[in-house]
């Protein structure tokens, strides 16, 4: 089942840059007589080499994708919060990446147009929410999606591999 952007979730580290960590944040759930268990993976989003001289911002993307599977008996409907940190810059208006003392301003969006900010709901940023779902026992539900990276133009940066991690929570 693939849901639209601001319909995905996840639970994951995500490192933002050249590599990614990933670390469960989702628990089971039991629901009457079905028990849920949800695996996450993500892709990080890597922009690529940034040029400061550029006035075309950098895009990039980085893949959700969520499993829950059902165990048991019956089915039981479920239906998922998810919420990004703001990573090292504390603010989810401009999140930053570093490199040692550099940094490179940029944001996390549910979509391609960089309207809402991928967040909490807090501080002008968007959670998202996906179900209800539908989960039998024995049975799967896959859920994928996108974040959309952007990094403005014209940022006057040193060459350097900049990172950034963000914490992605999934509650259901």
């Amino acid at each position: 089942m693939k849901l639209p952007p601001a319909a995905m979730f996840l639970a994951a580290r995500i490192a933002i840059g050249a590599g990614i960590a990933l670390g469960l944040l989702v628990a089971p759930v039991a629901r009457a007589a079905v028990t849920v268990n949800c695996t996450v993976s993500a892709g990080g989003i890597a922009f690529g080499v940034y040029n400061p001289l550029s006035t075309i911002g950098d895009a990039s993307t980085g893949t959700l994708l969520v499993t829950c599977t059902g165990s048991g008996t019956g089915s039981t409907s479920i239906t998922v919060d998810v919420s990004l940190s703001t990573g090292i810059s504390g603010n989810y208006t401009t999140r930053t990446m570093v490199s040692g003392a550099n940094v490179l301003n940029y944001n996390i969006y549910w979509s391609a147009a960089d309207q809402q900010i991928m967040g909490n709901g807090t501080g002008g940023s968007y959670g998202g929410q996906a179900g209800p779902l539908t989960i039998t026992a024995g049975g799967s539900v896959q859920a994928n999606g996108t974040m959309y990276g952007y990094a403005p133009p014209l940022q006057d940066v040193a060459p350097g591999g900049y990172t950034d991690v963000i914490t992605v929570t999934v509650t259901y």
